[in-house]
C-alpha cells in the first residue's frame, strides 16, 4: 500500500475562446509509485531491465486518462511516464533501486521534468508512510517468507499481528505512525517545490489513493466471487477500521500538502467507498492475496491491494476530469 505535483501558466487559446481547452498539445509528465504505474495489470512495460521491476502497466491510468482526454479534444504531449512500483517520495529526487541487492536502479523521477512541461501528475506518499509495513504488522500471512517481494518488514515483528489495532493506537506504534506522517508531509512539500523549480509553468496535480476498506467491515468477511482468500486476508476485523483511519489520514495529509503548495488534488478516497477491496464484483481493488495479472515466473503475484482494471478506470476518469477542469480554467 505505493503513488504529486506553483506557478500558473495562462495557456494560450484563440481570441474569444476564454475557458476553452488549449488548442496545442500540452507537454505533460506523469510520475509516481505502484498506484500510478498500476502494478498488477498486464501487460507491463519491459522495455529495459532496470524498469522491469517497476511493473508499470502498459495501460496504466496515465495512458487511459490521456486517451480519454484526446477523445474530448484535449491532447497531452506526454514527455514521460516515470511511475515505478515501490517508489518513495524521495525517489522523486533520488535514484530508486528496483530490486534490492541486484543493482537495478532507475533515475530520479524529477529528471523527466522540462522547462516547457505544463502539466505534472501523479501519486506518492503511501510507501514513505510505510503502508506495506503497516499491512505486515497486521497480517501473519504477509509476514511469511513467500511475500518477500512486498517491501518492508513489520513495524515491530515481536508484536503479534492480531494486536495491531492496539499497537497503532498508543505507545511505540502510535509514535512511529506520527513520525511517518510528518515525513510524508515534509517530503511532499519538497517534491512539489521541486516540480515548480524545474517546470515553473506547470500545473501540478497530486493524486490521492483509492479507498481499501469499506465503512461496513462486515463486507470483508466474505471472499469475492471466484476467490478463496478473504479480500484483506487474515487481518482481523477490529484492525480494519484502524487501516481505514490511517488511509484517511494519509488522504488528508496529501490534500493539505497540495493546498499549501497551490497545487491541485484528486481525491480518490472520497469517491471509491463502493469499490473497496471488500466490495465483491464491484471491487476496484484486488484482494491482498488474490492473484493479479502479473506473472514474471511460474506463479502470478498477488494484487497486494492495488487497483484492478475497474479501479484503474476510476483513477483515469477522476484524473482526466481534474485535468480537463484545470486546462479549461
Amino acid at each position: 500500500m505505493a503513488a504529486a505535483l506553483g506557478g500558473c501558466l495562462a495557456l494560450a487559446v484563440p481570441a474569444g475562446s476564454a475557458g476553452a481547452a488549449p488548442a496545442d498539445p500540452v507537454p505533460a509528465v506523469f510520475f509516481g509509485d505502484s498506484y500510478t504505474a498500476n502494478y498488477g495489470i498486464a501487460p507491463w512495460n519491459q522495455d529495459n531491465l532496470e524498469r522491469f521491476f517497476c511493473f508499470r502497466a502498459n495501460e496504466d491510468y496515465p495512458t487511459v486518462a490521456t486517451r480519454s482526454l484526446a477523445a474530448k479534444g484535449i491532447t497531452l504531449d506526454v514527455q514521460a511516464d516515470v511511475s515505478c512500483g515501490g517508489a518513495l517520495v524521495h525517489h522523486f529526487w533520488e535514484e530508486q533501486e528496483t530490486l534490492p541487492g541486484a543493482g537495478l536502479k532507475v533515475p530520479a523521477q524529477q529528471g523527466a521534468l522540462k522547462e516547457d512541461t505544463q502539466l505534472v501528475v501523479g501519486s506518492m506518499g503511501g510507501n514513505t508512510l510505510g503502508f506495506t509495513r503497516i499491512l505486515k504488522q497486521c497480517s501473519d500471512k504477509l509476514r511469511a517468507e513467500e511475500h518477500g517481494l512486498l517491501p518492508g518488514t513489520p513495524v515491530d515483528g515481536d508484536e503479534p499481528a492480531a494486536t495491531c489495532h492496539e499497537f497503532f493506537g498508543a505507545g511505540d506504534g502510535k509514535a512511529w505512525l506520527d513520525q511517518q506522517f510528518e515525513q510524508v508531509a515534509w517530503d511532499l512539500e519538497e517534491m512539489l517545490d521541486r516540480i515548480e523549480y524545474f517546470s515553473p509553468d506547470a500545473k501540478r496535480v497530486l493524486v490521492g489513493y483509492p479507498r481499501l476498506v469499506p465503512g461496513d467491515t462486515n463486507k470483508c468477511l466474505t471472499a469475492a466471487p471466484g476467490q478463496t482468500e478473504l479480500p484483506l486476508a487474515d487481518i482481523s476485523k477490529d484492525a480494519l477500521p484502524v487501516l481505514d483511519r490511517i488511509q484517511k489520514r494519509l488522504d488528508d495529509v496529501m490534500k493539505k500538502a497540495a493546498a499549501d503548495a497551490g497545487a491541485d488534488f484528486v481525491d480518490l478516497y472520497g469517491h471509491t467507498g463502493g469499490n473497496t477491496a471488500c466490495d465483491g464484483a464491484a471491487r476496484g481493488i484486488g484482494g491482498l492475496l488474490e492473484n493479479s495479472q502479473v506473472n514474471p515466473g511460474e506463479q502470478p503475484l498477488p494484487w497486494y491491494a492495488h487497483p484492478n482494471e475497474k479501479g484503474r478506470d476510476i483513477q483515469a476518469e477522476r484524473v482526466a476530469g481534474k485535468v480537463e477542469e484545470i486546462l479549461n480554467r
